[in-house]
């Protein structure tokens, strides 16, 4: 079992610090953005890992905040961001079925 914990903490470890990385070096908000959301992952992958190992549920309501911030926080950016309201409208009104009974 211990060396399951040590490879789990080892990928786990790998992970955040690539995850950082792109953070430090992503070009744009929506990259750093998305990093930010993958660290809230990766920790909430070694909480439910700490559980596990220590066979508790003590960490659940961690878990579900942390679940509840990560979402909330990739929902309000996405919608939030600049271009998030921009809708294409298409040219052709040939695939628009209510265009037909407009005729």
């Amino acid at each position: 079992m211990t060396a399951v914990l040590v490879v789990a903490a080892v990928v786990l470890g790998i992970a955040a610090v690539l995850v950082v990385v792109r953070m430090a070096i992503g070009p744009t908000m929506l990259d750093r953005a998305i990093a930010f959301d993958v660290i809230i992952a990766i920790s909430i992958a070694a909480v439910s890992i700490d559980a596990a190992h220590r066979r508790t549920a003590e960490n659940l309501p961690l878990l579900l905040v942390a679940t509840l911030l990560g979402f909330v926080g990739s929902v309000s950016l996405a919608r939030f961001s600049p271009g998030s309201d921009d809708v294409e409208e298409s040219d052709d009104d040939s695939d628009d079925p209510t265009a037909e009974e407009a005729r």
